[in-house]
């Protein structure tokens, strides 16, 4: 079976991108598929995640993204003149390697992929829940209502002409009733232990970008309840982005002594190995992958009940904790919960450690076979 799929980059550090290659590598190493990731913005920079040697890559070579070095207005200008130069080089492309099955990652693509007359299967993937996708927060979501409801009924629109939409969570599924064509098939756990965590170090821990709908803030304004009760223990936060305002913040509310901006690791699994609770303060989640992994270390987690993720994840009270989303009360609350109790947090992270099994990449790798071989037998029955 020959698959291609199509996501802007993979130099990036990013879910999206480890989830992307830890897939296409097990098609290729472990089911034998013949895989090229189509990437559009690579700019000639490195692969992040290792990827298979039997994995191909080619890149388009059209990037959108030129950050400060091009004014507002010129971007506007050129951007016609590049968005016909992806969409000549995307068609062109597929016509050339004529793949079985297309996976899109519903970018710019998703305006022309199901008209291409390739021959191949379209298959959509959905990393980010609805209300995020073309999402407008805070008072400009109230000025611009309007034209946020016109560009996700427009994304409805196109997700419809796929012959299937795969998406995370149960809860994801459920915000979108209109569609007719959705499977949820989880993201795989690629992080191995075969330890767990003695959960006896005082400390947090968290991971991600730092970017606003991770809800880093929200986390430190939390950590400022915690420290006042428990200040011998420590919170410390993985991950890579602009970091200026949340310095700012933990320094404003006098967290520097606590609280931690590690930056990004290349042995995360050790960093959960060396923590006792796992919290997660997302605004809105595609998956909540850090969660699993967490889990698979025997760390148990602390999570807003955001959308969408930790409710598919997460059983309250059996391998975790979810608290209601944006209550910092609440979160700083659970998580002195499980300092005070040591007994509770290590029969948490003994449940998580054995539920989040059910992740597992062979388990989850398996279902994505299935789903290939049921949309390729009803193609061919539709061609005899």
């Amino acid at each position: 079976m020959k698959i291609v799929y199509y996501l802007p980059s993979l130099y990036i550090s990013g879910g999206l991108e480890r989830v992307i290659t830890e897939k296409a590598n097990y098609f290729a190493d472990i089911l034998g598929y013949d895989v090229t990731i189509l990437t559009s913005e690579q700019q000639g920079k490195n692969i992040y995640y290792p990827l298979s040697s039997k994995v191909r890559h080619y890149d388009l070579n059209v990037i959108f993204d030129t950050g400060k070095y091009h004014s507002s207005i010129l971007k506007l200008i050129i951007y016609p003149f590049k968005y016909y130069l992806f969409k000549s080089r995307f068609s062109n492309f597929l016509n050339r390697s004529r793949p079985d099955i297309t996976i899109s990652t519903l970018r710019r693509e998703i305006n022309f992929i199901n008209s291409l007359q390739d021959g191949s299967i379209k298959i959509g993937e959905l990393h980010v829940t609805r209300n995020a996708y073309y999402s407008i927060s805070g008072e400009s979501y109230r000025r611009f209502k309007r034209i946020n409801s016109y560009l996700q009924h427009h994304f409805s629109k196109k997700l419809k002409l796929f012959s299937k939409i795969v998406l995370l969570t149960k809860e994801e599924q459920e915000k979108w009733p209109e569609l007719n064509n959705t499977i949820i098939i989880h993201n795989p756990s690629t992080l191995i232990s075969k330890e767990s965590a003695p959960l006896e170090n005082k400390r947090v821990i968290a991971g991600g970008r730092y970017t606003y709908h991770k809800g880093f803030d929200l986390l430190v304004d939390t950590w400022k309840i915690v420290s006042g009760k428990y200040p011998d223990w420590s919170l410390h936060i993985y991950g890579e982005g602009d970091r200026t305002e949340l310095e700012n913040r933990i320094q404003t509310l006098g967290l520097s002594d606590s609280c931690f901006l590690e930056g990004k690791t290349t042995d995360i699994k050790q960093k959960y190995l060396e923590s006792s609770i796992f919290v997660l303060s997302s605004r809105y989640e595609g998956f909540g992958m850090v969660l699993i992994e967490a889990m698979t270390c025997g760390v148990p987690p602390v999570s807003f009940a955001c959308p969408c993720g930790p409710k598919d994840i997460i059983t309250d009270g059996q391998d975790g904790l979810l608290v209601e989303n944006g209550n910092i009360e609440m979160l700083a609350e659970k998580i002195c919960y499980l300092i005070r109790n040591e007994d509770i947090r290590k029969q948490l992270g003994d449940n998580a450690r054995e539920n989040v099994k059910r992740f597992r990449i062979e388990k989850i790798m398996s279902e994505w076979k299935d789903l290939f071989e049921e949309l390729s037998q009803k193609k061919n029955l539709l061609i005899e």
